[in-house]
């Protein structure tokens, strides 16, 4: 599903100007240039508009934030004073509706402030990764505990019902094969690579992930004949890789339009006799196996419903079985104000998501009946693979626009993955690869 184009045609800045040289990234290629009176206000709304006057929430967001991004040294005048000045640079091209909108809405302004172009920096991932390693001093810890005066809870609506799953599947990933493939590797894995050497290069991320997809699938012994599930199907990588195995693959997955390519490959590849792609809920799998993995889908499941993720797991685990599991996890305390928090990243990009503990994985696992034998983390390489997907996906803007997606959309995506990177880097998020089993700890 292709969407259609939101908006006229962006105004790119010269690459001579001032504004076009605050907007070249690292790498030299523009942002996605956005005026807020051209955004589309029917599919950006809160992008469109500014939120409500508030002129003591305002203020309060001018002298806290702002004294933050002068301690950080993050600032400097718009549009493009002293670009010569060592480390990332945040650049204010309309404070006004910036503080306005950081005032009312916290970070989910902070983020929307940047789609308006009310904002811009020359390193957007080098910025949000400041910001991500000094989150605790953004606001004083006195204020802190007036949080919930100000955070927005998590819309009803966004709960992973059966219904509400398929709903939230279908706005992730579901937006376009062909988008994902702009910037994914010739696999489409859509999770962390496992790399070799750092800085990682964009022409090692198709073995990288198949180093990834390895160790899972060492992990749980899949090989010839072994029954394996596959919670959280991707575009088929490890489904593929598994049955080139010998393996006999069952996997699973809400979206229509993964469900479809995956297919596609599995016929291409000719393994059809040995996978089965299914388009069904985690909660309604069937049969046994050896062997299950599920790659980065707790993410997705809500924290209301990993007691029947868990469940799941056992299940259709058979006697003796083992299951990989590869999860982002974050902090405990983080954890449970996220949970509880409507998010940028809940509202424009994984609606009904929440990243789990580490101390969350363990407690579900346990009520399940099941048990840790092996937990590595690798939340490094995950910063490297986010920076390619980025500046893969950068890179292929012009394709990224033929293919229907407006400016703002560009500019949300290009947030999105600059955020997850900055969590990874900052050590504020990991991800980690698990081996369980049946039984609990004695």
């Amino acid at each position: 599903m292709t969407r259609p184009a939101l908006t006229s045609e962006p105004r790119p800045q010269p690459a001579d100007s001032p504004v076009g040289a605050c907007l070249r990234g690292p790498a030299g290629a523009p942002a996605a240039a956005v005026r807020r009176a051209d955004v589309d206000a029917e599919r950006w709304p809160d992008v469109a508009r500014l939120p409500p006057p508030g002129p003591v929430r305002t203020a309060v967001a001018r002298h806290l934030v702002g004294r933050a991004l002068e301690r950080m040294a993050l600032t400097r005048p718009s549009p493009c004073a002293d670009v010569t000045a060592a480390g990332p640079r945040l650049t204010l091209h309309d404070a006004d509706a910036f503080h306005r909108r950081v005032g009312r809405d916290g970070l989910i302004g902070f983020g929307e402030s940047y789609l308006a172009g009310e904002w811009d920096s020359d390193d957007l991932a080098g910025v949000l990764t400041v910001l991500a390693g000094h989150v605790d001093e953004l606001v004083p810890a006195p204020l802190r505990r007036l949080r919930d005066l100000w955070v927005t809870a998590r819309p009803a609506d966004d709960r992973n019902t059966r219904d509400g799953a398929r709903s939230n599947i279908r706005h992730h990933y579901d937006l376009s094969n062909d988008l994902f493939a702009t910037f994914l590797d010739p696999t489409l894995t859509y999770s962390s690579a496992v790399f070799t050497a750092f800085p990682a290069r964009f022409e090692s991320l198709a073995s990288a992930q198949h180093r990834k997809i390895d160790r899972l699938l060492d992990l749980v012994g899949a090989g010839e004949g072994t029954r394996l599930l596959e919670i959280g199907t991707g575009w088929g990588a490890l489904a593929l890789r598994a049955a080139a195995r010998g393996a006999r693959v069952t996997t699973l997955t809400l979206s229509a339009e993964q469900a479809t390519l995956a297919r596609e490959r599995v016929a291409a590849a000719r393994l059809t006799d040995r996978v089965d792609v299914q388009l069904r809920d985690y909660r309604d799998a069937e049969g046994r196996y050896e062997a299950v993995v599920s790659v980065e889908m707790i993410e997705a499941v809500g924290a209301d419903y990993w007691p029947a993720y868990f469940t799941a797991l056992r299940r259709t685990l058979a006697p003796g079985g083992r299951i990989a599991l590869q999860a982002i996890t974050m902090g405990h305390q983080q954890m449970l104000h996220t949970a509880a928090t409507h998010t940028f990243i809940s509202k424009y990009v994984f609606p009904g998501g929440l990243i789990p503990s580490r101390e969350a994985i363990a407690e579900h696992c346990a009520a399940a009946g099941l048990r840790t034998l092996a937990d590595d983390g690798f939340g490094e390489h995950y910063a490297e693979t986010l920076r390619l997907w980025r500046e893969r996906f950068t890179a292929h803007r012009p394709a990224v626009t033929a293919l229907g997606f407006d400016p703002v959309f560009q500019r949300m995506w290009e947030f999105y993955l600059a955020y997850s990177e900055a969590g990874f880097r900052s050590r504020y998020l990991d991800v980690r690869q698990l081996l369980l089993t049946e039984g609990t700890h004695r």
